[in-house]
Protein backbone atom coordinates (compact mmCIF):
# COMPACT_ATOMS: atom_id res chain seq x y z
CA UNK A 1 0.00 0.00 0.00
CA UNK A 2 1.35 3.55 -0.78
CA UNK A 3 1.90 5.98 2.23
CA UNK A 4 -0.80 8.35 2.55
CA UNK A 5 -0.53 11.99 3.64
CA UNK A 6 -2.97 13.93 4.90
CA UNK A 7 -3.74 18.06 5.36
CA UNK A 8 -5.24 19.01 8.46
CA UNK A 9 -8.37 18.85 7.03
CA UNK A 10 -8.25 15.21 5.76
CA UNK A 11 -7.25 13.91 9.16
CA UNK A 12 -9.69 16.33 11.21
CA UNK A 13 -12.32 14.12 9.23
CA UNK A 14 -11.21 11.22 11.01
CA UNK A 15 -11.51 12.16 14.34
CA UNK A 16 -15.24 11.30 15.14
CA UNK A 17 -14.70 8.15 13.74
CA UNK A 18 -11.48 7.60 15.44
CA UNK A 19 -13.23 8.15 18.83
CA UNK A 20 -16.05 5.51 17.48
CA UNK A 21 -13.58 2.93 16.50
CA UNK A 22 -11.51 3.20 20.08
CA UNK A 23 -14.46 3.14 21.93
CA UNK A 24 -15.29 -0.17 20.85
CA UNK A 25 -11.98 -1.06 20.79
CA UNK A 26 -11.49 -0.52 24.44
CA UNK A 27 -15.00 -1.91 25.19
CA UNK A 28 -13.96 -5.55 23.46
CA UNK A 29 -10.48 -4.55 25.79
CA UNK A 30 -12.51 -4.78 28.99
CA UNK A 31 -14.27 -8.49 27.45
CA UNK A 32 -10.26 -9.88 27.01
CA UNK A 33 -10.00 -8.89 30.43
CA UNK A 34 -12.84 -9.85 31.49
CA UNK A 35 -11.99 -13.22 30.52
CA UNK A 36 -8.45 -13.54 31.31
CA UNK A 37 -9.83 -12.88 35.29
CA UNK A 38 -12.31 -16.00 34.78
CA UNK A 39 -9.38 -18.02 33.29
CA UNK A 40 -7.18 -17.18 36.47
CA UNK A 41 -10.31 -17.99 38.40
CA UNK A 42 -10.74 -21.35 37.10
CA UNK A 43 -7.12 -22.20 36.90
CA UNK A 44 -6.72 -21.38 40.63
CA UNK A 45 -9.32 -24.21 41.38
CA UNK A 46 -12.12 -21.19 42.08
CA UNK A 47 -15.43 -23.19 40.63
CA UNK A 48 -17.89 -20.27 38.65
CA UNK A 49 -21.23 -20.65 38.37
CA UNK A 50 -20.89 -24.05 39.20
CA UNK A 51 -19.90 -25.24 35.80
CA UNK A 52 -18.39 -28.11 34.07
CA UNK A 53 -14.97 -29.89 34.16
CA UNK A 54 -12.59 -26.83 34.62
CA UNK A 55 -10.55 -27.67 31.50
CA UNK A 56 -13.48 -26.91 29.36
CA UNK A 57 -14.04 -24.00 31.15
CA UNK A 58 -10.71 -22.86 30.52
CA UNK A 59 -11.29 -23.60 26.13
CA UNK A 60 -14.78 -22.07 26.28
CA UNK A 61 -13.40 -18.72 27.52
CA UNK A 62 -9.94 -19.26 25.53
CA UNK A 63 -11.74 -19.52 22.42
CA UNK A 64 -14.14 -16.65 23.14
CA UNK A 65 -10.93 -14.07 24.23
CA UNK A 66 -9.38 -15.25 20.87
CA UNK A 67 -12.21 -14.38 18.97
CA UNK A 68 -12.87 -11.09 20.29
CA UNK A 69 -9.20 -10.45 19.79
CA UNK A 70 -9.34 -10.81 16.24
CA UNK A 71 -12.48 -8.05 16.21
CA UNK A 72 -9.67 -5.83 18.36
CA UNK A 73 -7.27 -6.94 15.31
CA UNK A 74 -9.71 -6.56 12.51
CA UNK A 75 -10.72 -2.84 14.37
CA UNK A 76 -6.99 -1.91 14.42
CA UNK A 77 -6.21 -2.90 10.74
CA UNK A 78 -9.04 -1.00 9.56
CA UNK A 79 -7.43 2.19 10.83
CA UNK A 80 -4.37 1.38 9.54
CA UNK A 81 -5.41 0.79 5.96
CA UNK A 82 -6.62 4.86 5.77
CA UNK A 83 -2.53 5.18 6.20
CA UNK A 84 -3.52 6.67 10.03
CA UNK A 85 -0.30 5.05 12.24
CA UNK A 86 -1.82 4.04 15.35
CA UNK A 87 0.86 4.34 18.14
CA UNK A 88 -1.20 3.75 21.53
CA UNK A 89 -4.15 1.61 21.68
CA UNK A 90 -4.94 2.22 25.67
CA UNK A 91 -4.56 5.92 25.03
CA UNK A 92 -6.03 5.94 21.33
CA UNK A 93 -3.17 7.99 20.14
CA UNK A 94 -2.11 7.90 16.32
CA UNK A 95 -0.58 9.98 13.49
CA UNK A 96 -1.31 10.99 10.46
CA UNK A 97 1.29 11.10 8.21
CA UNK A 98 1.38 15.17 6.62
CA UNK A 99 3.63 17.65 4.78
CA UNK A 100 5.52 20.27 6.48
CA UNK A 101 7.86 22.41 4.40
CA UNK A 102 8.84 19.35 1.87
CA UNK A 103 9.43 17.34 4.33
CA UNK A 104 7.38 14.50 6.67
CA UNK A 105 5.79 14.94 9.67
CA UNK A 106 3.17 13.64 11.79
CA UNK A 107 -0.05 15.02 13.12
CA UNK A 108 -0.63 13.80 16.29
CA UNK A 109 -4.33 12.86 18.33
CA UNK A 110 -4.78 11.67 21.39
CA UNK A 111 -8.28 10.54 22.59
CA UNK A 112 -10.43 12.90 24.49
CA UNK A 113 -8.88 15.86 22.34
CA UNK A 114 -11.90 17.17 20.08
CA UNK A 115 -9.72 18.26 17.16
CA UNK A 116 -5.96 18.08 16.36
CA UNK A 117 -3.84 20.48 17.87
CA UNK A 118 -0.44 19.15 17.37
CA UNK A 119 2.69 18.01 15.51
CA UNK A 120 5.83 16.21 15.57
CA UNK A 121 8.39 15.05 13.86
CA UNK A 122 8.92 11.32 13.05
CA UNK A 123 11.74 10.76 14.57
CA UNK A 124 9.94 11.43 17.88
CA UNK A 125 7.00 10.79 19.91
CA UNK A 126 4.64 12.41 21.59
CA UNK A 127 6.87 14.18 24.22
CA UNK A 128 7.34 15.84 21.19
CA UNK A 129 4.50 17.10 19.72
CA UNK A 130 4.53 21.08 19.34
CA UNK A 131 1.23 22.79 18.83
CA UNK A 132 -0.11 23.87 14.67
Amino acid sequence: MAKIFFTLEEAQGYINWLEEEFGAIQSLQNKINELDEKIQKVESGISLNGGGPISEQISNYSNERDDIFRLVEEKIDSIHQRGILVKNIEHALVDFPSILENREIYLCWHGGEDEILYWHEVDVGFSGRRPL
